[in-house]
């Protein structure tokens, strides 16, 4: 059975599409900001100063990288209620909660005393804000990109889509290149109270974040939606729709994402701790160098990320999605034996191959997995697909490349299981559905029931 919409969503005007653009990528930028932040402290300062009761700084590092693991745990939650509260009430508004959530907790952070000052408290303090800064995260990627893909034409929706996918590179390495210059510091001082400063620019993040916000349009197909609530059945709860009538292709998009949110956070998070930490568990290089030569790597990410974006609105999603992630798949092979080398050349060049294959991935994954979706399920049903998978592979493989290196002795074992991860995203994307315009011929009309698809 089918079902249209009475009211066909307003096209916006080119100025709102020029400011959607830019409030999306700004916004989630600075929201990649607050999430990178941590991600980086995990890996450099937080076993130091959070996790000094350890006398192991391999394990403590392990401990750290764990509280990191907890923030994507949380983050389905996110992704329910807020998808919930983003399909019944706006993608505007849900953006707006989850920034400053996101925001209220990094400063928060900041101003926590550790482990010295008030012992097991601290990390447990740490854990709480990091489950706030989950949560916040789970509802902004499924809010963020449905609000970009639904002001799109429909031949350009991974372009516009990339505007949100560009928040992470540019947020990564705004927070790598904070931590840099704390290094610059005396240690001391770093481990003292210069590791804060990141965290209380939060402050000002925040205030730029939900201005930048507040001045976006919200969504043509939401309104049209709300328009024709009369005419058309919407679920109080669209979450359970989604469970119960498309539960197959919400497992399957979870499973697409996986793979690559395992790479890309073993790339962005552990590749840090493995790179400091000293031999033979480490490589033994020095901190501010290590942050610096990550920053060439997200540049050519974020390059990578419009490209594949881009080939995607031409070619297709599925031919540029799966060609991706086979050539990221072989090279996991190659990733720690390049970096094993031992000079910090060699580490660079390893972690910036995996950046920029990855980027062609990511560049169209969120417009696809939104595209999955039905207008009155869109925000729930990617923005779970999308926590899922990247709780079972971004917020566990830093943990598990942790302790597979801990185990085995062999680093190259992390390659493996990075590629075992893609191996599961290679099957799920063969299962899936093509979605882009180029292939399907243009929009399809939206359905109801266990076929519910495509943008409406």
């Amino acid at each position: 059975m089918t079902t249209t919409l009475a009211s066909s969503p307003p096209s916006p005007t080119p100025t709102q599409t020029r400011r959607l653009a830019i409030g999306a990528g700004a916004g989630t930028s600075l929201e990649f900001f607050d999430f990178s932040i941590y991600t980086v402290a995990s890996a450099l300062i937080f076993p130091q100063i959070f996790f000094s009761g350890d006398t192991d700084p391999w394990f403590a590092s392990f401990m750290s990288l764990a509280t990191y693991t907890l923030g994507y745990v949380v983050a389905p939650l996110g992704a329910i209620v807020m998808g919930w509260y983003g399909d019944k009430h706006g993608r505007r508004k849900a953006m707006l909660i989850t920034f400053f959530l996101m925001g209220t907790a990094t400063v928060l952070m900041g101003l926590l005393p550790t482990y010295s000052s008030i012992g097991i408290a601290a990390p447990v303090l740490l854990v709480l804000l990091r489950l706030v800064h989950g949560f916040s995260r789970g509802g902004e990627l499924g809010g963020a990109s449905v609000l970009a893909v639904e002001h799109a034409p429909p031949t350009q929706r991974a372009a516009y889509g990339a505007f949100v996918a560009l928040g992470s590179p540019f947020g990564a390495a705004l927070a790598n290149l904070s931590f840099v210059l704390v290094f610059y510091l005396p240690a001391e001082t770093v481990t003292s109270w210069a590791w804060r400063i990141p965290f209380l620019f939060g402050a000002a993040v925040l205030v730029i974040g939900i201005w930048a916000r507040k001045r976006l349009e919200e969504s043509p197909v939401f309104e049209a939606l709300k328009a024709d609530r009369a005419e058309v059945h919407i679920a109080k709860v669209p979450v359970w729709n989604v469970l119960r009538d498309n539960w197959r292709r919400l497992a399957l998009a979870a499973g697409a994402n996986m793979g690559l949110n395992a790479v890309m956070f073993v790339l962005a998070g552990f590749m840090l701790s493995y790179a400091a930490s000293p031999s033979p568990k480490g490589l033994g290089l020095e901190i501010k160098s290590v942050l610096w030569c990550t920053l060439p790597g997200l540049l050519v990410h974020a390059v990578t990320v419009v490209a594949g974006a881009r080939l995607s609105d031409r070619l297709g999603r599925k031919p540029v999605m799966l060609t991706a992630t086979v050539a990221i798949a072989i090279y996991m092979l190659f990733l720690f034996p390049i970096a094993e080398a031992g000079s910090l050349a060699s580490w660079t060049i390893a972690i910036g191959i995996g950046f920029a294959l990855t980027g062609f991935l990511f560049g169209p994954l969120l417009t696809y997995l939104t595209e999955l979706f039905t207008p009155e399920q869109r925000q729930s049903g990617a923005g779970i697909a999308y926590q899922i998978g990247a709780v079972l592979g971004g917020g566990l493989s830093p943990s598990i490349a942790n302790r597979l290196i801990e185990w085995t002795g062999q680093p190259s074992s992390v390659g493996y299981y990075l590629a075992g991860g893609l191996c599961v995203t290679l099957v799920c994307l063969l299962l899936l559905p093509e979605t882009a315009p180029v292939k399907s011929g243009g929009q399809r009309v939206r359905q109801t029931g266990p076929e519910a698809g495509v943008l409406g």
